[in-house]
């Protein structure tokens, strides 16, 4: 068996690209430097602004609740709902003037709170119904959480309300870049949660929506969020207060799941308990290939928020292994900053950047008329809404959402990429994303270099199989297109081998 390096011929290069209708290779230089948009760790807005000029970079998020009698105003005698989005837009306004996207979460009951209207436990159900003579709360002081109210699900107006909410608020802000992710749910926090070890009747007094109410509701949300990210609690799985364990149609919906309090000391299977990782198993162990993944990390003990973005991590985990694991794309983590002086901003953002999605360009090529380029996702997840590469104002037909990790998909834009006397690209590809503010950048790696002098160590083994290689020295297939060494020798394949 004969060794033979594979020559590298820049002038061969060079004259092909003046060929019309040759695929040449462009040299790309790019790199990932920054917390990308709708990925990462998350904070408040308050904590927000208060570490900006430490944290505004280590972060692309930032979470908030919203009641819905914050933008309701009234009813109709038309059943149209009176609105005043102001408050809504206030808040992602305050949030974008950080450059920053928010992950929202509508709710009725906080317990314990005076969010709504600074008296503790008021829901966030409108006035308008409220004031119906078939509408009556019921309430509670919750041991552990404080004093609440509850919605009153035996009206059919609420249920008629909620419904139509979602329904207006997905047609006014579904193509808003301000908004990444939605959170929805019922009972505390909409988090699955009324605890009957906090002598909660869960159900009485209509307090809880029933099975086939929440059924309906989340069948109809499947159909007006549009192309809006959603995501329920984790909490779903329990059998006895909601139908998703049971009911395979509701399982086979697109939303993704939130967990909140992720990597507490018992959250795996194994441990004491391992509630949290079987609920994750019951909604669906591929739900993040379709859904969105994220949630909070725990404060079962207060020292959790502190130390999870600690290398060794904690209870044997590490961020780094639960975000693979679980293929999270977003992490709220509002304690992290004020009660961990561990590396801080620095090590907050390198841990932002283990979520979500992290593409790499492997290959780029060009006829003159058209560019092909090969990109990878190197990430934890998938990209949950559309994103283009495109070169100037051209977009490719392909969408890189969906485009799961360690999986490589080819994408072609109707224009040329331009290079120098040397095959570089003058200007790179960018990726163009209709949903992301108009301040951030979805970045990608790329070291494609076809003048690279390193190529000349590389070796083709056994030169009479008849192996072909690209010009990076990488083995490819028989259905590869394009510049490529067979025996020591270059050859420019066009259209698929039959």
């Amino acid at each position: 068996m004969k060794k033979i390096a594979i020559p590298f011929l820049i002038n061969a290069v060079i004259a092909l690209n003046s060929m019309a209708a040759d695929w040449q290779p462009v040299s790309l230089s790019s790199k990932v430097t920054n917390v990308q948009p709708m990925t990462g760790l998350v904070l408040w807005p308050s904590e927000a602004e208060d570490h900006y000029s430490a944290y505004g970079k280590s972060h692309a998020m930032e979470y908030s609740y919203v009641a819905p009698c914050k933008v309701v105003k009234g009813c109709n005698a038309d059943s149209t709902i009176q609105y005043d989005w102001s408050y809504m837009d206030n808040l992602l306004d305050d949030i974008k003037s950080r450059n920053h996207q928010a992950v929202i979460r509508f709710f009725y009951e906080y317990p314990g709170e005076a969010m709504v209207d600074k008296n503790v436990g008021t829901t966030g159900v409108p006035a308008y119904i409220k004031a119906r003579s078939d509408y009556k709360e019921s309430s509670k002081t919750v041991a552990g959480d404080g004093f609440t109210y509850y919605a009153d699900w035996r009206c059919t107006e609420l249920q008629r309300f909620t419904k139509v909410f979602f329904t207006d608020f997905a047609q006014r802000y579904e193509k808003d870049p301000r908004i990444a992710f939605v959170e929805v749910g019922f009972g505390h926090w909409s988090e699955y949660h009324i605890y009957d070890e906090n002598g909660v009747d869960i159900g009485k007094d209509g307090n809880f929506p029933k099975k086939d109410y929440q059924k309906e509701f989340f069948l109809h949300l499947s159909k007006v969020m549009g192309s809006i990210p959603w995501a329920i609690s984790i909490d779903a799985a329990d059998d006895d207060y909601s139908p998703f364990a049971s009911d395979k149609d509701l399982r086979k919906l697109e939303f993704g799941l939130f967990d909140d309090s992720f990597m507490h000391k018992d959250h795996e299977i194994g441990s004491k308990e391992g509630y949290n990782e079987e609920c994750w198993n019951t909604m669906g162990k591929d739900r993040w290939k379709t859904g969105v993944c994220g949630g909070e990390i725990s404060y079962y003990s207060s020292s959790d928020q502190k130390n999870f973005t600690r290398e060794e991590g904690m209870y044997g985990l590490t961020w780094k292994g639960q975000s693979e694991k679980y293929h999270i794309t977003f992490m709220i983590a509002n304690d992290n900053p004020s009660k961990n002086s561990y590396k801080n901003a620095d090590r907050f953002k390198e841990c932002s950047m283990m979520t979500g999605y992290h593409f790499v360009v492997t290959k780029c090529i060009t006829d003159g008329t058209q560019t092909k380029i090969t990109v990878e996702n190197a990430g934890v997840a998938p990209l949950y809404r559309d994103a283009y590469f495109a070169i100037g104002s051209i977009r490719s037909e392909q969408t890189l959402r969906g485009l799961l990790p360690g999986e490589s998909t080819e994408v072609t834009i109707d224009a040329a990429l331009e290079r120098d006397n040397k095959g570089r690209a003058i200007s790179k590809p960018t990726i163009a994303c209709d949903y992301i503010l108009d301040t951030q950048t979805i970045e990608y790696d790329c070291d494609y270099n076809v003048t690279t002098t390193g190529l000349q160590d590389v070796e083709q083994q056994n030169t009479d199989d008849g192996q072909r290689y690209d010009i990076t020295g990488k083995k490819v297939s028989e259905d590869y297109r394009g510049l490529v060494v067979v025996k020591g020798k270059k050859i420019l394949y066009k259209d698929k081998l039959k």
